[in-house]
């Protein structure tokens, strides 16, 4: 009985090491690869025709136009039949004809035979069904219908990674989030409210009550007594621009200033903020703020908490858990980031790839 017990836990293991997500690249051979483990592991080796890929999966089009997934593990054939499909960092949206089907965590499903748009997020997919002309979204292993209008469809106003804001038939407006339906207000007189979603907060400037306010983990919130001139928000954090240019960080009920000098740009995504003070570069991320370089990038990815960005030289530079990294000064080099790692193209179809602190390159 022990025995069979370790040999279970050491399977677990092993599946879970396995299951690192999925970095794809196609090299100098049109081989269609994914960077596993150290090293890069073949997918196909017959040229496709397009890729979409999240930090668990890529889905892809092969040479015949059949619709394939890769999770790291294993390969599945989807369909052989003309699709529309997009993916998130967990799942697979797809649509033929009207028909729109998905995959989670290894299973496929119908949501609609009626669908008409739709969107996938995170772990979330939104749609509209036009046989009861309803707006609905799929969310663990459940779907939700969010409202029956009377009037033409419209995909919802604001769509973040795990939550939505929506309008009824009344044009009440609204927030989809756990699993749940939050009334906001209805402004009848107001035609551009600008909602804010990140991961799992929003943020908005109210018209009724001229207060800058947020939504977080099912509650509202007044932040500040007037509305903000820009808001951003990001995973369970806000981050705003007052009248006098100053930048503020809000979470958890709390709030500080980032920066009072009159930041020239600044940005929010997942767990980062960035921003620019007299060309220096700055991030904020675990509660920790870092120069990151003394001139202002010409372009920059955020994804999770790692920052990638074009260096002085056109290169690539990185920031990963608060170290900086120098991963190429060969200008004109792609980058993505898939969960914690970053990936990296060279103009001659090689690769490096950062993962847990060590470069690796094909």
């Amino acid at each position: 009985m022990v025995v069979k017990t370790i040999l279970l836990f050491l399977l677990l293991i092993g599946t879970r090491v396995l299951a690192q997500g999925v970095i794809p690249v196609i090299d100098f051979n049109n081989f269609f690869l994914s960077f596993q483990d150290g090293y890069f592991r073949s997918i196909e080796v017959q040229p496709i025709l397009d890729f979409k890929a999240g930090d668990e999966l890529v889905a892809y089009r092969d040479t015949r136009g059949n619709l394939r997934l890769y999770d790291g593990i294993t390969r599945k054939d989807i369909t052989n039949l003309n699709v529309q499909y997009q993916v998130s960092d967990h799942l697979l949206g797809y649509m033929i004809g009207p028909t729109l089907n998905m995959w989670d965590d290894g299973e496929l499903s119908t949501l609609t035979y009626f669908a008409r748009n739709f969107l996938v997020k995170d772990s979330m997919i939104v749609f509209e069904d036009t046989r009861f002309n309803t707006i609905n979204t799929y969310w663990q292993d459940s779907s939700y219908m969010l409202s029956t209008l009377m009037r033409d469809l419209e995909m919802p106003v604001a769509t973040g990674e795990n939550l939505l804001v929506f309008k009824d038939n009344g044009n009440m407006y609204k927030v989809f989030w756990n699993g749940d339906i939050y009334e906001i207000d209805v402004w009848n007189n107001q035609q551009n409210i600008s909602f804010n979603v990140g991961t799992d907060i929003l943020c908005f400037n109210d018209p009724t009550t001229q207060t800058f306010a947020v939504f977080d983990r099912g509650a509202f919130y007044d932040v500040e007594q007037l509305p903000m001139v820009r808001y951003k928000a990001g995973r369970g954090f806000v981050v705003y621009e007052d009248n006098g240019g100053d930048l503020w960080y809000y979470k958890d009920g709390e709030n500080f200033q980032l920066s009072n000098f009159g930041t020239d740009s600044w940005d929010v995504k997942d767990d980062i903020v960035v921003w620019t003070e007299s060309s220096y570069f700055f991030a904020y991320c675990n509660g920790e703020k870092t120069e990151i370089s003394n001139f202002k990038p010409l372009d920059y990815k955020i994804k999770n908490d790692v920052l990638a960005f074009r260096n002085i030289l056109g290169g690539v530079n990185a920031f990963v858990n608060g170290q900086a990294y120098e991963l190429t000064n060969m200008p004109d080099s792609n980058y993505e980031i898939y969960g914690s790692r970053v990936l990296v193209s060279l103009f001659n179809n090689s690769f490096i790839v950062l993962e847990n602190g060590k470069q690796f390159k094909n």
